[in-house]
């Protein structure tokens, strides 16, 4: 995961408002992941990538001419 600053929360000391607004946060961006990785890995077993009808990606070259920004 990296260096990232993790703030560690009691869900038991917390109003049961809060509480359930973080889970439901935590399993949106739990979602969100399992949804991005099943694109990467469906991109990853694809054996051309085009877009606008520029090849991208060709089984066993590097992909090339895409970016992503967050």
């Amino acid at each position: 995961m990296g260096s990232k600053n993790k703030k560690q929360l009691n869900l038991l000391e917390l109003p049961n408002p809060e509480r359930v607004k973080i889970i439901k946060e935590v399993r949106e961006k739990l979602q969100q992941r399992i949804i991005e990785e099943k694109l990467w890995q469906s991109l990853l077993d694809a054996e051309n990538i085009v877009i606008n009808g520029n090849t991208i990606y060709r089984m066993g070259e590097q992909l090339c001419g895409f970016s992503l920004n967050k």
